[in-house]
């Protein structure tokens, strides 16, 4: 039997033998709640998009400001991200506005990388994955995870050569991470380490306190 806490979600898995017991591991988890609380207790705060909530918008940081006479679709003024209409509807609002910017960031970084090599592109798209920054298919489709439009560009922009690398090599060998850094203009493997470090961390933004 095996417990695990998925640092992305913060849901507890608990892994049963193939003829294992369900009674004796549930009852075995429960004697290991303690442990349980210990490690949910070490996971990311959630931060709901609320008036007043700082975010990280690439190399930057954006508070949210709820004005309610203020326009409903979010405007970026400066350090601020203003928001306006019922304060019920801010957090969608501004996810929103961040799913928007995060297409287009991340549509910009893939033409100008693949663009500057004479890779052709399919297209670009954005969704919201729990285990994977990014992914390629063989026909040169990129979809990547909107949460990068919280990491730092260098971060960003190493996901995209990782994935507009996959147009040349479709595995992870030795060509592959050479193209990879070829593209880049740099070593990736610092951004690949922030991610491993904070990248669960993303996932977290946006989410209820409660």
């Amino acid at each position: 039997m095996r417990l695990s806490i998925d640092p992305a979600s913060g849901r507890v898995r608990l892994t049963i033998p193939k003829r294992g017991s369900a009674r004796t591991a549930l009852a075995w988890a429960e004697e290991k709640r303690g442990w349980i609380e210990a490690q949910r207790a070490r996971l990311p705060a959630a931060i709901p998009f609320c008036d007043g909530a700082e975010i990280p918008f690439g190399d930057d940081r954006l508070c949210i400001a709820w004005r309610e006479p203020a326009r409903r679709v979010p405007v970026r003024e400066g350090a601020l991200l203003i928001v306006g209409g019922p304060a019920d509807r801010v957090g969608a609002r501004v996810e929103a506005w961040l799913k928007r910017e995060a297409l287009t960031l991340l549509d910009a970084d893939t033409r100008a990388i693949a663009g500057a090599a004479g890779i052709a592109i399919a297209g670009v798209a954005i969704g919201d994955p729990r285990t994977r920054w990014g992914s390629c298919t063989s026909t040169g489709a990129i979809r990547f995870s909107w949460r990068l439009v919280f990491a730092p560009v260098f971060v960003r922009r190493a996901v995209v050569a990782h994935e507009v690398a996959h147009r040349l090599h479709m595995d992870h060998s030795p060509a592959f991470h050479a193209a990879t850094a070829r593209l880049l203009g740099d070593d990736p493997a610092p951004a690949m380490a922030w991610l491993r470090r904070h990248g669960a961390g993303l996932h977290w933004f946006g989410r209820s306190s409660s």
